[in-house]
């Protein structure tokens, strides 16, 4: 069955290709092998403002005063596109005088005849003019926001830099008045209150040397803030193993400093209290385990443990509440643990975490 169409003459194929032509949504133009103009779609007339009787048979350089003499035009139709058979998304951008500023995707094809030697040049037009416009702003925006990244990245290294300097000051006054007073228990106030102080800073520092904003690697923090605690509080008179294992993830800053608080104080707690005698293998140890979005935090040390009636309460002495107020805000569940193997205190967050405190 012949799906051709029943075009009985020239005169209908020209009709046929007339009305094609005016379908078509954006300008077109039918041009022969001299650049003259056979046929124009409705659109192009439109979108241009130029009359039939001023466009076709003319010469498309011709066409509006000279308005379609443009160089990247030239360039398309008269050097590449007799080198090739087809030529998308050629880019023209240029001022036409009666619509303004331009740009303009072009679309070439060569139609080839073979009974005779003419040719035909069909020459569809697409205006990218807001889409360009589009995508300019975009750009631009982009390039603001990159620059308002960077200056952002200055301030927050600046603001860096002084928090930790301001909390080693605050530190270094509270480690002066310690040495200066002579109580021995505001001695050990003002050295507690160093000790949190620098727990803190180590938080600071930790995100100096991970380029982070939110996010601090567990393992290293603990081992980096215990090994700090070491240093700055066990006496030859009583060597003290600090280890710390942890699983590999990051948590949030926030809940940084509430561990490393809670850390601190354990830690503090463990190395005054738990060795009042010589102890030639002391030890204190730091577990944190990570499953899936729950966590547990165990500090222990095989020291003398605590007797039955020290076991601690909720509104016991500041170290501990400093711990259960900083379970609290980590939704954390805590459980101490005495026996003749030492002291033990687990910090966990489950989903269905039991009361604040307990005592074993």
């Amino acid at each position: 069955m012949s799906t051709t169409l029943p075009v009985r003459n020239l005169e209908e194929a020209n009709l046929l290709a007339q009305a094609i032509v005016n379908t078509i949504p954006e300008p077109f133009l039918v041009l022969d092998a001299d650049l003259r103009v056979l046929e124009a779609s409705r659109s192009f007339y439109e979108i241009f403002k130029v009359e039939p009787a001023e466009t076709q048979g003319c010469l498309l350089y011709a066409l509006g005063h000279g308005q379609w003499d443009i160089p990247a035009l030239r360039l398309l139709l008269e050097t590449i596109l007799p080198e090739r058979v087809a030529m998308d998304g050629f880019e023209v951008d240029h001022d036409f005088p009666a619509i303004g500023h331009r740009i303009m995707l072009l679309n070439a094809r060569k139609v080839l005849y073979d009974e005779s030697d003419t040719m035909a040049i069909l020459l569809a037009f697409r205006d990218v003019t807001e889409r360009r416009a589009i995508e300019h702003e975009k750009q631009a925006l982009l390039e603001r926001s990159e620059e308002l990244r960077l200056q952002n990245e200055v301030l927050l290294q600046e603001m860096k830099h002084r928090v930790g300097n301001s909390l080693q000051i605050i530190a270094s006054i509270l480690l002066l008045k310690a040495r200066a007073v002579s109580s021995d228990e505001t001695r050990f106030h003002l050295q507690d209150a160093h000790q949190r102080v620098m727990s803190v800073a180590v938080v600071q520092q930790h995100l100096d040397m991970t380029n982070g904003i939110d996010q601090i690697e567990v393992g290293t923090y603990l081992e980096k803030l215990s090994a700090g605690l070491g240093a700055s509080m066990i006496g030859d008179n009583q060597p003290v193993t600090i280890t710390v294992v942890s699983d590999s993830g990051m948590i949030p800053s926030a809940k940084a400093v509430s561990l490393g608080l809670i850390v601190t104080e354990l830690v503090i707690n463990a190395l005054k209290y738990a060795f009042p005698e010589i102890h030639h293998q002391a030890a204190i140890a730091v577990r944190y385990t990570i499953d899936q979005n729950d966590w547990t935090l165990i500090v222990s040390d095989n020291g003398v443990g605590k007797a039955p009636n020290q076991a601690p309460k909720a509104d016991g002495g500041l170290g501990t509440t400093i711990v259960a107020a900083l379970a609290k805000q980590l939704d954390a569940k805590v459980t101490m643990k005495t026996d003749p193997a030492g002291f033990t205190v687990s910090v966990a967050r489950t989903l269905a975490a039991a009361p604040l405190l307990e005592a074993a």
